[in-house]
C-alpha cells in the first residue's frame, strides 16, 4: 500500500551540484530522482558521451513533511520550489511519465524560453549568430521561421529555441 504522506517535491540545488546533492541525500536514506540525459560533449582532443541533468539545478525528493528539515539541511540543497505560497508537490504520475519519456526518447531538450510569433529575437549561436529577426512561426521547438529585418523575406531554420533570445 502506498503511504499517502510521502510525495515527490522538487528542490533547487547549487549550480552544477545535482549529482553531489543526490549522493548526500542518499546517505540520509532519502529517495531521490535526478532525470539525466546523454549528451555528446566535444573537447579539443576528444568527444565523449556524458550524462547531464535534464533540468539544471533541479532534483526531486520523495519525502513526508517530517523529512523536510533533513533535506533542507543537506549540503547542496538551496531551497524547495514553491507554487502559490506552498511547497510544490509533484504527482507520482508526472514523475513516472518523466522516467518513461527519458527511457524512450534520446532527443529531449528543455527550453525555458517562451516566445510567440511576432516577437523580435536575436540568434545566439550557429551560422546565423548575431542576426536580429522576427519570429514568424514555430514548429515543435525545432523548426523556426524567421523574418530578417529590412530584407523582406523569411528563412526556415532548423535550430533549437535554445539558440535564440527574446529582445525586450
Amino acid at each position: 500500500m502506498i503511504d499517502k504522506s510521502y510525495k515527490w517535491y522538487p528542490i533547487y540545488t547549487r549550480s552544477r551540484a545535482e549529482k553531489k546533492t543526490q549522493a548526500e541525500l542518499a546517505k540520509k536514506n532519502i529517495i531521490t530522482y535526478l532525470p539525466l540525459r546523454k549528451v555528446e560533449k566535444q573537447w579539443s582532443d576528444r568527444k565523449k558521451i556524458v550524462e547531464e541533468p535534464l533540468l539544471k539545478s533541479y532534483l526531486f525528493v520523495y519525502i513526508s513533511f517530517k523529512e523536510y528539515a533533513d533535506v533542507i539541511a543537506t549540503y547542496g540543497v538551496s531551497r524547495f520550489i514553491y507554487f502559490s505560497g506552498s511547497i510544490a508537490a509533484i504527482p507520482n504520475k508526472q514523475i513516472e511519465d518523466l522516467k518513461l519519456l527519458l527511457a524512450v526518447s534520446t532527443d529531449l531538450e528543455v527550453i525555458a524560453l517562451d516566445v510567440t510569433p511576432g516577437e523580435k529575437v536575436l540568434i545566439k549561436a550557429g551560422p546565423f549568430k548575431g542576426i536580429l529577426a522576427e519570429l514568424v512561426s514555430l514548429k515543435n521547438n525545432k523548426k523556426i521561421i524567421l523574418r530578417l529585418q529590412n530584407l523582406g523575406f523569411s528563412i526556415h531554420i532548423n535550430t533549437s529555441l535554445a539558440f535564440i533570445e527574446r529582445l525586450v
